[in-house]
């Protein structure tokens, strides 16, 4: 199964870098195809809805969005909401996401938005046809100890659980979606 995870975070040592970098692991472990992309590394603009489209590092990202069949987004929770950054991506990359299956982890500082996510998998449902997957990661900085993910437990459990989902429902959508 061919999987892309972004990173959406512009810190490299985020929570939900972290998190990325678990579920990325956690899908070789299960034998797919994966890719993590961190925004950070990118050179995206902001989306103008205009001139930016063609730009070099829209154009890359958008064919890897289009290859992959499951994509999940690791992601920040800024102000209730997700990162700019991540909205920014689904702008710049918009038709690149049709038909794909989205699961979402996210890391925010309080349990107080846990369902910022909901309006962001609204669009994406209503937009672009996506599947979002019915289980999503959400962790707190209770998840954390010193800043790191603990090596076993509950959130670890959860993430497998997540990288699973996107790759059954993918598998099991196959040729349904799109």
């Amino acid at each position: 199964m061919s999987l892309l995870i972004f990173s959406c975070s512009l810190n490299p040592a985020s929570r939900s870098a972290q998190l990325a970098q678990v579920a990325l692991e956690d899908c070789r472990a299960a034998g797919h195809t994966v890719e993590l992309i961190a925004l950070g590394q990118l050179n995206l603009p902001v989306c103008d809805g205009d001139g930016v489209y063609g730009h070099e590092s829209v154009v890359a990202v958008a064919e890897k969005i289009r290859a992959a069949r499951g994509v999940i987004l690791a992601m920040p929770v800024y102000n209730y909401d997700v990162s700019a950054a991540t909205k920014n991506l689904v702008e710049l990359t918009g038709d690149a996401w049709t038909g794909k299956i989205v699961g979402f982890i996210c890391a925010a500082g309080g349990p107080g938005s846990y369902m910022s996510v909901m309006p962001f998998a609204n669009s994406l449902m209503l937009d672009f046809r996506c599947v979002i997957t019915p289980r999503f990661v959400y962790a707190t900085s209770h998840d954390f100890a010193d800043e790191q993910l603990a090596e076993d437990g509950e959130l670890r459990r959860r993430l497998r659980g997540l990288t699973h989902d996107v790759a059954a429902f993918a598998q099991a959508l196959e040729g349904m979606t799109g």
